[in-house]
């Protein structure tokens, strides 16, 4: 491989925040918060919004997950005018 061109693989926390579920893995990912995990370290955290934790595919639960108004823009945008 060349030198000095491929991203730092390190370790990463990637924090579900709608499950509330931290997960502790390795990637070239880059984040500038931290947090202290139960082993006493600090890594690099990623917040998600969507993970195996919360995913209804994988928990077996139906929710409406719309963080951002995409239905409301949606239908701003296409409403039908009178």
């Amino acid at each position: 491989m060349k030198k000095e061109i491929h991203p730092d693989y390190r370790e990463v926390v990637f924090w579900d925040t709608q499950a509330d579920v931290k997960f502790l893995t390795r990637s070239t990912m880059t984040s500038d918060e931290t947090i202290k995990m139960d082993d006493g370290k600090e890594y690099p955290v990623v917040k998600i919004e969507v993970s195996s934790a919360s995913h209804p595919f994988y928990t077996g639960k139906k929710i409406f997950l719309d963080t951002a108004g995409r239905v409301e823009k949606f239908n701003q945008k296409y409403k039908k005018k009178k």
